[in-house]
């Protein structure tokens, strides 16, 4: 399989630390390459996840929740 790339928006995000933490968190899921931050303090985030298949949203999700942020609906 190709590489594949999810956006996920997400709230709550207002500093760098919030970016590492984001980061950090969901890099760690298997299969993920790269993980962009575009910091929207006051406003939704978009996280953009590159990796070698599709991950499970539940995952994503966990990992931002795990992080300290929440995916918006």
């Amino acid at each position: 399989m190709g590489e594949r790339t999810a956006k996920y928006r997400v709230t709550g995000m207002t500093c760098d630390a919030c970016v590492i933490a984001v980061t950090e968190e969901v890099g760690r899921l298997d299969g993920v390459r790269s993980v962009n931050v575009e910091l929207r303090p006051g406003d939704v985030s978009v996280v953009t996840v590159t990796s070698d298949a599709p991950l499970l949203e539940g995952a994503v999700r966990d990992a931002i929740d795990e992080a300290g942020y929440a995916l918006a609906s």
